[in-house]
């Protein structure tokens, strides 16, 4: 069947990363992990059937956190301590014999980390509650951030990526989507500074840079690194299908090897839209500003759906979520369709 599906079970090359197919496993948290943030056998067992169970070419595994003050929830994954490393990998040699590339997603929740979860006031850009339904963290404004803390987030983000590394990684995905930290920086709606890290949309992308700058340093150039852009808000002043083309080239331009796109204060839904690649005008866009792969995820539900994505040029890879949520063997079924 991969005559059928030509693009779709096309190989391709990311950085010095080649995947087999253009099928991807996006991050879906499964808060699995022990209270303090460490793999555990559910876990294991859950990317291994999945990495066996289909054909997928790469798997970004579940957001995790770069520091405590950004916990998302309670038993979230953790990539903020050296002792994290030896469970991760574990599940890294898991998704590996399983025949997919892993890479990890890191971090910081920013306003939306609960003070239940992290035992501190949350912290974010701008002291401004997440304009986000239903609601994330305490629902409280959080804590404006001063310039040496947006340092240390940066150094955090670094650290956890060389952990990443350590642990057997074949990449890093610096998140910037569904309403969290990097998120809420990018957009109008939440960043409210009037500092070199607020403003128009140069310095509300500075962190972003400072990031991939320092990530860089961490892992070197050979490393996979791919950052997945909440790029539109699909709301009222908030960042438009523009700004997340400019955006898009800016961190292009800044050294990222992929972008994967996806909503931002909207996060991973789009209201009135359930069709397949439905943020596809956002990724369309974006991939005739970039020459670096774009992916693109939401609502795919068949591989005749990816096909028709990629062969529409809306992305150069496809993720499928809640399908692989729902059925490890999802892939191996739809080839033999």
């Amino acid at each position: 069947m991969e005559e059928k599906y030509e693009l779709a079970m096309k190989p391709m090359t990311i950085g010095n990363l080649t995947l087999k197919n253009r099928i991807v496993m996006p991050p879906i948290a499964t808060y699995q992990s022990t209270e303090d943030g460490k793999v555990t056998s559910k876990m294991l067992e859950y990317y291994g059937m999945r990495a066996t169970g289909s054909n997928l070419a790469m798997i970004i595994t579940e957001h995790s956190y770069v520091d405590i003050r950004g916990k998302a929830r309670k038993n979230q994954l953790s990539i903020s301590s050296d002792e994290d490393i030896e469970g991760l990998k574990r599940l890294v040699d898991t998704i590996h014999q399983g025949g997919a590339k892993a890479i990890a997603q890191l971090n910081h929740a920013g306003s939306a980390a609960p003070s239940d979860v992290t035992g501190e006031r949350a912290v974010a850009p701008s002291s401004v509650i997440l304009p986000v339904s239903p609601m994330m963290g305490d629902g409280t404004a959080p804590e404006e951030l001063t310039v040496s803390q947006i340092a240390e987030i940066v150094e955090q983000f670094a650290c956890a990526a060389k952990r990443a590394k350590a642990a057997g990684y074949d990449g890093v995905e610096i998140h910037s989507a569904h309403a969290y930290l990097l998120n809420q920086f990018y957009s109008p709606l939440t960043n409210h500074r009037e500092d070199d890290y607020g403003g128009d949309i140069e310095r509300r992308l500075r962190i972003h840079r400072e990031i991939i700058q320092s990530v860089r340093s961490a892992v070197g150039k050979e490393f996979m690194l791919s950052l997945r852009l909440g790029g539109c808000d699909y709301a009222e002043g908030g960042n438009t299908i523009e700004d997340s083309v400019y955006a898009s080239k800016a961190l292009a331009d800044a050294g990222v090897d992929m972008l994967n796109i996806t909503g931002g204060m909207c996060r991973y839904t789009r209201q009135g839209h359930n069709e397949p690649g439905y943020f596809q005008d956002m990724s369309s866009a974006i991939k005739k500003a970039v020459s670096i792969p774009v992916m693109l995820t939401g609502g795919v539900k068949t591989l005749e759906e990816a096909e028709t994505l990629l062969k529409n040029n809306a992305a150069d890879l496809i993720g499928v979520g809640r399908e692989i949520l729902k059925n490890p063997y999802w892939l191996m079924e739809q080839m033999e369709k």
